[in-house]
């Protein structure tokens, strides 16, 4: 009995003793780490090593960084841009070619009136097609487009007027404000700051592409407004609006033959390619025929090859003072907002979830792109180009094969045919008009500025979330799924985010057609994102955010904090995530 108790008493002992020894060690490990001492069983903490310090580094911005990432992510699928198949290539080409001829044509008709013939439609012409076969080539998103647009016409206006009322050269300011600007987007370009476009929303997106959708519109019906204010004989403004009206009712179906029930998907899929473009010859060949006693108006352009303005191709900076030169880096940085919204909105729109886009985008890259086509535009005097939105949705668009699903009634992306040859040769094709000017004489202007800017505009609106909550604000909740935002935050919160975006569209509405106002309409988009991440967040939970289709972009701590989440749910180990501010 005597030896059991010895025998207990010295296992006791021991046990005590390891205790002790091992609460002695814990004051140094929780003083050399900061954190509990891990329990028996358990691996010891993991710390990751600091990360590696980029070389190129001014204060917090690391030179170089994403433009090299963006050079790293598209350089696998650059080949791939240049060997798509022909038989998507072809169709989209055609109608492309239209959709961005009348731009060209109107803008240069309007341009050359209020620079008194400095900039007109042949400078246009070449503008145009440099920029885009250029930017086919270098861009990292070739899907987008670069394009002649009305906010920079305004921008070209005021210019023209400022340089007027102060007797300074216009083309040679022109250049030299075009220059800063490409300076400017070169910064933007290897500093990263094109990724800044990651806080903008949902919520400036279908803003601006209502607007735009909302302009093309107007354009059209103001271009038939016109016919019937001229003249007092109507005849001719009817068979305009039929012309028009015609137009815009066939491509709108014939684009929507993948939900049609008539023929196979093989027809379907053929009627939908090379459809619209068939419409604009035929009913170009019907006007010149059968209607050409009516003298339904045809796109001016001119009858030979040669710039507005006898003058060198590349413009002198000798009349400009070294003040001045100075001076026009101020308006310059109005125009590098413009260009930087213009840019990145249209890339942010191609590259939207519901488009499937499957290469990566690079901002960056296409920063650097503009900035050199921006660079040679301005010193040979010819206008400015930037990131058209409608021009690239419908590029896009046109390349993209989807079926019809008869459960939810909607279409569903099969596949995009992601490449650069389509640019490339509608721009090429742009710039061998200027060899046939007089077949482009025959085409009729509603066609052009009144069914394709009216197929546009609907075009840009639809699958826009704004424009459908405009109709399911007047809802009844029970016809409405239960899934429906409006069920699922009430129709307070509902109305007053859409007002809030319909009141943002009037206020840029107003801004863009008042002529005084309109350079500093990039700054107001850039209101909208503030709008968006500062003031909305107040009266709106990020869940009504997400419920609406416009989450907050995530900040890079709440991403580390979410992979700390993700990484303890994955693991069970107790591990120290050091993270460098």
């Amino acid at each position: 009995m005597r030896g059991l108790v010895s025998v207990i008493w010295l296992l006791c002992s021991s046990l005590l003793l390891t205790q002790v020894g091992c609460f002695t060690q814990l004051p140094s490990v929780m003083r050399s780490t900061g954190t509990p001492a891990p329990s028996p069983g358990v691996p010891p903490l993991y710390v990751p090593p600091p990360p590696k310090k980029w070389p190129l580094r001014l204060g917090r911005v690391d030179l170089l960084k994403d433009l090299l990432t963006d050079l790293k992510s598209r350089s696998p699928h650059y080949l791939s841009d240049w060997s798509p198949p022909l038989s998507k290539i072809l169709p989209s080409t055609l109608f492309l070619y239209f959709a961005c001829l009348s731009p060209i044509i109107s803008f240069g008709t309007i341009a050359e009136q209020i620079t008194s013939g400095n900039i007109g439609i042949v400078e246009f012409f070449l503008g145009s097609s440099f920029a885009g076969i250029a930017y086919s080539i270098l861009a990292g998103q070739p899907m987008s487009f670069l394009a002649p647009t009305g906010l920079t016409l305004a921008f070209i206006s005021s210019l023209y007027r400022f340089t007027t009322l102060y007797s300074i050269p216009f083309l040679p300011t022109y250049t030299c404000i075009g220059l800063w600007t490409s300076f400017y987007m070169f910064l933007v370009s290897v500093t990263g700051a094109a990724g800044l476009i990651r806080f903008c929303t949902r919520f400036t997106d279908d803003v601006f592409n209502a607007l735009l959708s909302c302009n093309f519109i107007y354009e059209a019906l103001q271009s038939l407004r016109r016919e019937f204010l001229m003249g007092a004989d109507k005849t001719r403004a009817f068979v305009s609006a039929v012309l028009a009206g015609g137009t815009f009712w066939m491509t709108d179906r014939v684009s929507g033959m993948e939900r049609s029930y008539l023929f196979n998907k093989k027809v379907r899929r053929m009627i939908k390619d090379f459809g619209p473009a068939l419409i604009i010859i035929s009913l170009s060949l019907l006007n010149g025929s059968f209607l050409s006693s009516f003298n339904v108006k045809t796109l001016n352009v001119p009858t030979h090859l040669s710039l507005s303005t006898p003058r060198a191709l590349l413009i002198p900076l000798n009349g400009l003072s070294t003040k001045i030169k100075l001076l026009t880096s101020i308006p310059a940085l109005l125009l590098t907002c413009l260009f930087y919204f213009d840019q990145n909105i249209s890339v942010r729109v191609v590259h939207s979830p519901e488009n499937g886009l499957k290469k990566p985008a690079a901002y960056s890259l296409d920063m650097l792109a503009l900035s050199f086509v921006t660079f040679c535009l301005s010193v040979t005097g010819l206008p400015w180009m930037c990131g058209a939105t409608v021009q690239s949705m419908a590029h896009t668009k046109s390349l993209t094969t989807s079926h019809f699903d008869k459960e939810t009634g909607e279409e569903v992306v099969e596949n995009v045919v992601e490449n650069r040859v389509t640019g490339f040769l509608v721009h090429a094709l742009i710039g061998g008009s200027l060899g046939f000017l007089g077949v482009l004489r025959r085409v009729p202007v509603p066609i052009v500025s009144g069914g394709v800017f009216l197929y546009l505009g609907k075009k840009l609106a639809r699958g826009n979330s704004f424009v459908a909550r405009l109709k399911d604000v007047f809802a009844e909740r029970d016809r409405l799924s239960r899934s429906h935002p409006l069920n699922k935050i009430g129709r307070k919160k509902f109305t007053i985010y859409t007002t809030v975006q319909l009141g943002c569209l009037s206020i840029l509405w107003g801004l863009k057609q008042n002529s005084k106002t309109s350079i500093f309409f990039p700054a107001v988009i850039g209101m909208l994102m503030f709008l968006r991440s500062k003031v909305l967040p107040r009266w709106f939970s990020e869940y009504e955010f997400e419920t609406l289709g416009d989450p907050s972009p995530k900040t890079v701590s709440k991403l580390k904090r979410e992979l700390a989440v993700a990484l303890g749910k994955n693991s069970n180990i107790q591990c120290q995530r050091v993270i460098s501010p």
